[in-house]
């Protein structure tokens, strides 16, 4: 059904364009370079002939499939993001392709310390005789999530190609910036247009993830009190060793290197700052919001600790909400995951149903009237150097886009 070498060409070609997004920077995308992608994906949707294709100022790309039966079918959304982590480099991705893997180390050529080993990967056992592409170790590979734009893409040339695949109504829409937590920022529910969407962004083949941790995040912000170091005695209260010692006596049993499965953590993502003020910037995560209130009372008990040693310093703690766990709204739209179960069934899949330790777009779209369950699309590793993905898994994710809008049409 799915020319693989066509997919690979597509994702190859779409990883090399330099899409980082800056969690640093004030402006809608982050990063100009994402419109890049945005008018490629643009372009090509154009040339294939698929209507109301739009990049609009905001670099979301919208597009429609119409209907090709009489009957109605409710619109279906396919979406995927077209930013990388700011983790690691995401510029000048030089992918290698690994065919038919034997089963043994993988060498990065890039950076001849890096090796991706079944050892540390024990998922390569199941993908021996696979090809897999990865990076050559200096950056990461941006499967995460262009994987899910060349599964998306491939998906929609093959329905272009082929009137005679039946399919309701099907609305395409990638998103900048959700590495950074903005992706749906500025989406715009209205005119997508679906009443339910898949985002293809999940890792190994066979995840089928309906369940997100609640997210918010936290700026702690350590106000001290800045004198000449020559005269400082008993005046100054230097905020840099507030924010030390406040990083010091969090929790260590909730944090992410030492939880798992259903547990909560708090994790600090970045520290700037000089001895009148520093900021630790922080996220907090569970699969309840009863979890998340738990984990930011705990960040008010090592507020006071830190100010019972530096009692004229002032900290402040600002939680904002970033997403909640889709679970509550998809539980009472069962037929969503039932699609999708089918279409996993009719590509020969058992599905893998595992709560997501993060969010999608999907997380915010669901509260946002469109119902979003995230799909498999490939990337193993997503945000590091040894990232890498594996051909047929693609083409499986390929497949399942096709098999849910079959599904849907047969219902």
């Amino acid at each position: 059904m799915i020319n693989r070498e066509e997919l690979l060409e597509r994702f190859t070609r779409y990883v090399k364009i330099y899409t980082t997004s800056d969690e640093e920077s004030t402006t809608f995308p982050s990063t100009k370079r994402q419109f890049e992608l945005a008018d490629l994906l643009t372009a090509e949707l154009k040339e294939m002939g698929v209507k109301d294709v739009e990049r609009d100022e905001y670099g979301y790309v919208y597009a429609r499939i119409p209907a090709n039966v009489e009957k109605h079918v409710a619109p279906v959304g396919f979406i995927a993001h077209m930013d990388t982590a700011p983790a690691e480099s995401g510029e000048n991705v030089k992918p290698q392709i690994v065919r038919n893997y034997d089963g043994g180390d993988i060498p990065l050529p890039g950076d001849p310390s890096l090796v991706i080993s079944p050892k540390e990967n024990p998922i390569l056992k199941e993908l021996v005789g696979n090809d897999l592409i990865t990076t050559d170790g200096t950056t990461l590979l941006g499967a995460d999530d262009k994987a899910g734009i060349a599964e998306i893409m491939t998906a929609t040339a093959y329905m272009m190609a082929h009137p005679e695949f039946k399919h309701g109504e099907i609305r395409i829409g990638f998103t900048p910036d959700e590495e950074v937590g903005r992706g749906v920022d500025h989406f715009d529910v209205e005119k997508f247009g679906a009443k339910f969407a898949y985002t293809m962004d999940g890792g190994r083949l066979g995840e089928l993830e309906d369940e997100t941790f609640c997210a918010d995040s936290a700026d702690i912000i350590c106000r001290g009190i800045n004198v000449h170091p020559g005269y400082a005695k008993d005046k100054m209260v230097n905020a840099i060793r507030m924010a030390g010692l406040f990083m010091t006596l969090l929790d260590e049993k909730t944090l992410p290197e030492t939880t798992e499965n259903r547990e909560d953590y708090y994790h600090a993502t970045g520290i700037k700052g000089m001895e009148n003020e520093t900021v630790i910037s922080m996220i907090v995560r569970s699969f309840t919001v009863s979890g998340l209130k738990d984990r930011e009372k705990d960040l008010e008990r090592v507020r006071r600790q830190v100010l019972e040693k530096f009692p004229k310093g002032e900290i402040e703690i600002v939680i904002k909400e970033q997403y909640r766990n889709m679970k509550e709204v998809l539980d009472e739209n069962p037929e969503i995951l039932e699609t999708a179960k089918k279409a996993f069934e009719k590509a020969g899949i058992t599905p893998i149903r595992k709560p997501i330790r993060g969010g999608t777009d999907g997380s915010r779209l669901t509260f946002m009237g469109i119902p979003t369950p995230n799909i498999f699309a490939g990337s193993i590793n997503m945000h590091s150097k040894k990232e890498f993905a594996s051909l047929q898994t693609m083409e499986k994710s390929t497949e399942v886009i096709l098999h849910i809008a079959s599904v849907l049409v047969e219902a």
